[in-house]
C-alpha cells in the first residue's frame, strides 16, 4: 500500500498541489513583440507535442532561474510600506548577464526568491515593479515552507551530502526527512508555475542554476515537452558511493536528465554524475566530436564541463576606486611598512572551508620556522555562514579558540600572528587585502568552485595607481597561491601549490615555499594565472554554456515528443516525425486481407524479456508460433544471435518454424530441413587467437563470461561493475581488433557484450536471403512483419525497407518494421515492450486460427 506521504508527493509531482494554489498568483505576460503577447496556460494541455512550431519572437530570450534573484530589497525610509529595489552587483546571475554583452538581440529574465519577506498584500505590486523595472519574476514562498526547503532539505541534506558528509548519526549531517523532501518538491513546483507565466515555450531558453532546483526540469518538461532547458550545478557532485545513500537518488537523476544540457565545473564532478547514471539507471554515455552525451529515451543529454569565471570589468572598476586605494595605503602602513608579510585567507564560516586546518598549519609554521615569528601575519577574513545550525557554532568556537591560543603563544606587543576579521567587509575592502597579500591560502576540504583565487590574481595585477602606492615601478607583477586539491578551481590553476588540507605538514611546507620562492618564479606563475583568469571570465563561461545549449536544442522542432511515466519518474521520448506506435487493429486488418506473408522475429528482448533468468520459451510461446506456422499463407522465421544447438533444443516442437542462428550464418527453412549457411565458408582458426585474450579479460573482470558459439565468440559483462566492465570492454575491443586485424572477422561491441563474428554476416543478409528465396519459388510476399530490439536488428529493418521497391516484394506490399521501445531506429513503428510484442503475435495467431468462410 502506498503511504500517505508518498501519495501526496505524487500529487505534487503531477502538478496538483491545492494547498499552494493561493501562492500561484498570475503576473502580467511579457510582451515580446509589439501587439503580440504569449499566452501559455498553466494546465496540462500546454505540452501539446504535436502542435506546429511557431516563432514570433524576434529577440533571443533567456530565462535565468535560481534560488535568489540578483536584487537587494529595502523598505523606503519614509515609514510607508513601499519598497526600494537595487541590483545586487555581487550576484553571479547579474554578472552572467553582463558577460553576455547585454545587446539588443538578447533579453534576460530572472526568476527567483527575494531575500526579504514580502507580505501577501504587497506581492502583486512588488511583482509588477520588479517585472517592469528589472525584468525579474519573484517567487514568493511562505516562511515555514522556505525554511523547510532551504534550511531543511537544501542545507541539511543535499549540501552536506554533496560535500561528502554522510548522515551517519543525527548530529553528523542531516538524516533524510520526507517532509523536508516534500517541501523541496513543492517549491520546485511553484518555481515551474512562475516560469510558465512568462515563458514563450517554443522560443525561450531556460537556464536553471544549482542544487536548490534539481527537480524543476521535470516540472517544466512535463508542462512543455520541447522546452529548451539547461542546468548548471555550482556545487560538487559526489562520487556514486556517496550519492547513492540518498533515498531520492533516482528522482533527482531523472529530473536532471530532463534537461538538454547539464553543466559542471570540473571533469571529476561530471564523471561522478555519469557514473551515477550508469550504475543507478543503466545509462550509457560517449563522447562524440568532443561533446559528452547520455542517450536517454531517444534524446541526447549533453554534458558541459567548464568552470565559472569572475567579472573582470567589475573587479577592475573596484581596483580603480579611490576608496580601494585608500584602504591599500592603510594596509601597506599596517603590514609592509612594519616589515610584515601578509598571508590571506577568505572563507565562509562553515565546516567545509578548512579554516581550523589553516590555522593549525599557521601555528606549526611558527613553531618550525621561528624566523617567521614577528614577520608573517595570517589575515583570515571569515564571511558569515550561509547555513544555520550546531556545526556553524562549533566552527566559530573552534576558530576563535585557535586564534586566541596562537596569538597568546606567539604574539607580542604590536604583533598578532593571526588577525581574524568576522565583521562583513565591503567588496573594495576585501580587494584591498588581495592587493597587499603576498600569498592567498584556500584550504577548503570540499568546495564547488571558489573564485577567491581568481579574484586574488586579478587584484595582484592591479593598475598604475596601485603600483605607485605599492612602489612597484615597472617591476613585473607576482602572486602566490596555496590551494586545496578539493576545490573546483584547482585544476585550472596549474601554477598554484596544491595541497591536501588534511595534511598539516604539507600545508606548512607549501606556506614556506610560497614565502621563500624566488620572485622570478612567482612572476611566471602569476603571469600564467592572470592569462587564464582574464580570458576565461564569467562572460566566456556564460556564452560558452548558451552556445552549447543552443546546439543541444537544435533538433527540437524536427522531433515528435511523448511524455511517459508518473510523478518524478516523468520523462519524454523524442523520435523522428514518421516514427509511430504500431496499431494492433491496423495490422490485423492488413494481415487478414494479405495472402503471402513473411514474419521475421528476434528472440531475446523481443519474445523474451532481457531481464528473464530462464531464457527458454514458454509453452504459450511455442503454441502461438505453431499456430502462425500452420497458416499456409505464412513463412515464419526466428532470427537470433543464439547458437543453432540452443535454438534446435528450444524450438524442436515447432515443425514448420524457420530458424536463423548466430545472426543468420546458419539457416534452415523448417525443423527437418538441412542447415545451410548464408555467409561465405569460414575458418574458425581465429578463435585460437581471440579466446586467450578474452580469457585474460574474464579473469580480471569479475562477473564477465565467455560464450563460445560455432562461428563467433562473445564476451559478456552484464553482471560486472558497469564502469569497470565498460572500461574493460573498450580495452578488449581495441586488443581484439589489433590481434585479429588480418583475420576474416568483425569485432563489435553491443549491449554489455564484445563479439567476434565472421565478416559479412548480419541479420540483414538473412532477411534478403529469405525474401529472394520466396521470390524464386514464386511466392512474392505482400505482407512483411519484422520485429527486433537491438542494434543487430537494425540491419534487418534496413534490408526489408530497401527491398520494398524491388522485385522480391509485391508492388503494394504492406511492410511493418517494428522495434521494441520508443527509441531512435530505422524501423517505422514501435511497441513499448515484450509484453506488447507477445500480444501482437498472439493477435495474429488468433486470426490464423479462425476458419476461412466462403
Amino acid at each position: 500500500m502506498v503511504s500517505r506521504s508518498y501519495s501526496n508527493l505524487l500529487d505534487l509531482a503531477s502538478g496538483d498541489s491545492p494547498s499552494f494554489e493561493h501562492m500561484n498568483r498570475r503576473i502580467p505576460r511579457i510582451m515580446t513583440v509589439a501587439g503580440l503577447i504569449s499566452e501559455v496556460d498553466d494546465d496540462e494541455n500546454v505540452d501539446s507535442v504535436c502542435s506546429d512550431p511557431s516563432s514570433s519572437v524576434q529577440t533571443e530570450r533567456i530565462i535565468i532561474v535560481a534560488n535568489q534573484l540578483p536584487i537587494r530589497a529595502q523598505r523606503k525610509p519614509d515609514g510607508n510600506k513601499n519598497w526600494f529595489f537595487t541590483w545586487d552587483e555581487n550576484s553571479l546571475l547579474l554578472q552572467l548577464k553582463d558577460g553576455l554583452g547585454g545587446g539588443d538581440d538578447t533579453e534576460v529574465i530572472y526568476v527567483g526568491c527575494l531575500k526579504e519577506d514580502v507580505h501577501p498584500n504587497e506581492q502583486d505590486e512588488v511583482s509588477q515593479i520588479l517585472l517592469e523595472t528589472f525584468k525579474c519574476v519573484p517567487t514568493f514562498l511562505p516562511s515555514d515552507l522556505y525554511t523547510r526547503y532551504y534550511h531543511g532539505f537544501c542545507k541539511q541534506q543535499l549540501w552536506p551530502l554533496f560535500h561528502y558528509m554522510l548522515p551517519l548519526s543525527p548530529e553528523l549531517g542531516g538524516r533524510f526527512n520526507r517532509s523536508l523532501w516534500q517541501a523541496y518538491v513543492s517549491v520546485n513546483k511553484i518555481f515551474a508555475d512562475r516560469i510558465m507565466e512568462v515563458i514563450n515555450p517554443e522560443d525561450d531558453y531556460v537556464w536553471i542554476n544549482d542544487y536548490h532546483l534539481m527537480v524543476l526540469p521535470t516540472f517544466l518538461r512535463k508542462r512543455f515537452n520541447r522546452v529548451k532547458l539547461g542546468f548548471f550545478l555550482h556545487s560538487p557532485f559526489p562520487s556514486s558511493e556517496i550519492y547513492k545513500t540518498l533515498p531520492t537518488r533516482e528522482d533527482l537523476l531523472r529530473a536532471l536528465l530532463n534537461s538538454d544540457l547539464i553543466g559542471f565545473h570540473t571533469f571529476d564532478y561530471a564523471r561522478h554524475f555519469l557514473s551515477c547514471c550508469s550504475r543507478m539507471l543503466g545509462l550509457t554515455y560517449e563522447s562524440k566530436r568532443g561533446y559528452i552525451g547520455i542517450e536517454y529515451y531517444g534524446r541526447t543529454v549533453s554534458i558541459k564541463i567548464l568552470p565559472v569565471g569572475i567579472h573582470m570589468g567589475q573587479l577592475q572598476s573596484v581596483l580603480s576606486m579611490p576608496k580601494t586605494e585608500e584602504k591599500v595605503c592603510e594596509l601597506v602602513k599596517q603590514f609592509s611598512d612594519q616589515g610584515k608579510t601578509m598571508l590571506l585567507g577568505v572563507d565562509d564560516m562553515d565546516i567545509f572551508k578548512g579554516i581550523s586546518l589553516k590555522l593549525l598549519a599557521m601555528e606549526q609554521l611558527l613553531v618550525q620556522h621561528p624566523e617567521c615569528q614577528g614577520k608573517v601575519v595570517l589575515v583570515q577574513i571569515a564571511n558569515p555562514a550561509r547555513g544555520k545550525g550546531k556545526d556553524v557554532k562549533e566552527v566559530q568556537a573552534e576558530t576563535k579558540a585557535t586564534v586566541k591560543r596562537i596569538n597568546e603563544t606567539f604574539g607580542k606587543p604590536g604583533y598578532d600572528p593571526v588577525i581574524l576579521i568576522e565583521e562583513p567587509l565591503r567588496f573594495y575592502e576585501r580587494v584591498a587585502y588581495y592587493v597587499v597579500a603576498e600569498c592567498c591560502l584556500v584550504t577548503a576540504v570540499r568546495d564547488g568552485m571558489n573564485l577567491i583565487p581568481y579574484e586574488y590574481v586579478v587584484s595582484r595585477q592591479g593598475n598604475e595607481r596601485l603600483d605607485k602606492v605599492l612602489e612597484l615601478g615597472s617591476t613585473p607583477k607576482k602572486s602566490m597561491l596555496v590551494v586545496s586539491e578539493f576545490i573546483g578551481c584547482s585544476p585550472s590553476l596549474s601554477g598554484a601549490i596544491r595541497v591536501n588540507p588534511w595534511n598539516i605538514d604539507a600545508v606548512v611546507d607549501a606556506m614556506d615555499s610560497a614565502l621563500e620562492m624566488a620572485d622570478s618564479e612567482k612572476q611566471l606563475r602569476h603571469e600564467k594565472h592572470y592569462r587564464y583568469v582574464s580570458t576565461h571570465d564569467v562572460g566566456y563561461w556564460a556564452r560558452s554554456f548558451l552556445q552549447d545549449l543552443e546546439r543541444a536544442c537544435r533538433d527540437h522542432v524536427r522531433r515528435r515528443w511523448w511524455g511517459i511515466g508518473f510523478g518524478l519518474s516523468f520523462r519524454v521520448v523524442a523520435l523522428d516525425l514518421n516514427f509511430r506506435k504500431l496499431s494492433m487493429e491496423h495490422i490485423v486488418l492488413v494481415y487478414k486481407r494479405t495472402k503471402t506473408r513473411v514474419i521475421l522475429l528476434d528472440y531475446d528482448g523481443t519474445l523474451m524479456p532481457q531481464a528473464s533468468i530462464d531464457k527458454s520459451p514458454t509453452s504459450d510461446c511455442i503454441k502461438m508460433l505453431n499456430i502462425l506456422c500452420r497458416d499456409k499463407n505464412n513463412m515464419v522465421f526466428l532470427v537470433s544471435a543464439r547458437s543453432r544447438k540452443t535454438l534446435t533444443e528450444w524450438f524442436s516442437p515447432c515443425e514448420k518454424l524457420g530458424v536463423a542462428a548466430e545472426y543468420g550464418y546458419f539457416l534452415r527453412l523448417k525443423r527437418d530441413a538441412e542447415w545451410e549457411t548464408c555467409g561465405p565458408a569460414t575458418d574458425c582458426s581465429w578463435k585460437q587467437i581471440a579466446e586467450p585474450v578474452m580469457k585474460l579479460y574474464t579473469e580480471t573482470t569479475d562477473g564477465s563470461t565467455i560464450e563460445d558459439k560455432e562461428t563467433s565468440l562473445v564476451w559478456c559483462y552484464e553482471d560486472a561493475d558497469p564502469d569497470f566492465g565498460s572500461c574493460q570492454a573498450k580495452e578488449l575491443l581495441d586488443h581484439l581488433e589489433s590481434v585479429l586485424a588480418n583475420e576474416p572477422v568483425t569485432v563489435k561491441s553491443g549491449q554489455n557484450v564484445v563479439e567476434v563474428k565472421p565478416q559479412g554476416v548480419s541479420k540483414g543478409l538473412v532477411a534478403k536471403h529469405i525474401l529472394s528465396t520466396m521470390q524464386e519459388k514464386g511466392m512474392t510476399p505482400d505482407f512483411v512483419l519484422c520485429v527486433g530490439d537491438d542494434r543487430s536488428d537494425e540491419d534487418m529493418f534496413e534490408a526489408i525497407i530497401s527491398c520494398m521497391a524491388g522485385p522480391s516484394m509485391a508492388p503494394r506490399a504492406e511492410v511493418f518494421a517494428c522495434t521494441v521501445g520508443r527509441k531512435p531506429s530505422k524501423a517505422k513503428y514501435y511497441l513499448d515492450d515484450t509484453a506488447e510484442i507477445v500480444r501482437l503475435v498472439q493477435g495474429l495467431a488468433s486470426v490464423s486460427e479462425q476458419p476461412v468462410l466462403f
